[in-house]
């Protein structure tokens, strides 16, 4: 047996998340999330995904390249359990993994083939085809490589009476999120080319992405976030309410 397995990556996650923070903690929990998987390599090729379109969701297996260089522990601490207990790394859906693979089921939306520029940017006949999945309720990084594609078989991947835990079921904060007169027009201004920008604020804020141990309790701290080109800064106005305070478009800013 061999004590290493080189992996190739077949694809780029293009994400509204461009940070960690406010990453949702499983996948299909925030439906308004959409993004692109564009393939790569040897697999852009519109052969490895004849007969997909067939399926409505997909696994995806990646690489957590955001904390990769950060290593592994044996013990971690789940945000589930409010930060203050260790459970065995393998026990838990941690980033932090002596291998850094992860694995999401996304809504496939549909399959897109294009011809595209090249890497020449001089030449106008040099064009290239792309093969793009388009996805949504993903809970990926943008920028994370894909190391394999599975169609997702509801007879196989759904164990009725499954245990799960500590984390049998899906958690609820009770989070009312409020918009500003300032939010609600940036918001306004740019509809057209994000429909859905407010319903995936909510969506992620409803989640709390703060540190576990300051789940209800009195915080004043003004957070901040990016989705696609936004910079979104927010705060908890009580135990239960917060307000998004700004949405700046960070190339205007």
């Amino acid at each position: 047996m061999t004590s290493s397995v080189n992996f190739n990556v077949i694809g780029t996650i293009d994400s509204p998340y461009k940070e960690k923070f406010a990453i949702p903690r499983q996948p299909g929990i925030v439906t308004a999330a959409q993004g692109q998987l564009h393939l790569t390599g040897l697999a852009n090729n519109e052969e490895l995904v004849r007969g997909l379109e067939q399926f409505s969701h997909i696994w995806l297996l990646f690489v957590f390249h955001g904390t990769q260089s950060q290593g592994w522990k044996p013990l971690v601490r789940p945000p589930r359990l409010g930060g203050n207990k260790k459970l065995g790394v393998l026990a838990t859906r941690s980033t932090f993994r002596p291998n850094p693979i992860g694995m999401s089921v996304v809504k496939l939306d549909r399959i897109e083939h294009c011809t595209v520029n090249s890497d020449n940017r001089n030449s106008k006949e040099d064009k290239t085809s792309q093969v793009i999945l388009h996805i949504s309720e993903l809970d990926l990084l943008d920028g994370t490589p894909i190391i394999d594609i599975k169609p997702y078989l509801p007879y196989a991947d759904i164990v009725e009476n499954a245990h799960g835990g500590y984390a049998q079921n899906q958690p609820s904060n009770n989070i009312t999120v409020e918009f500003s007169p300032l939010s609600l027009k940036t918001l306004a201004d740019n509809i057209t080319h994000y429909p859905t920008l407010q319903s995936l604020i909510e969506q992620v804020l409803i989640q709390d992405p703060r540190p576990a141990y300051k789940h209800h309790k009195s915080d004043d701290k003004v957070y901040g976030m990016s989705l696609y080109n936004f910079n979104i800064k927010w705060q908890m106005t009580d135990l239960t309410t917060l307000q998004v305070i700004t949405i700046e478009d960070a190339k205007h800013v």
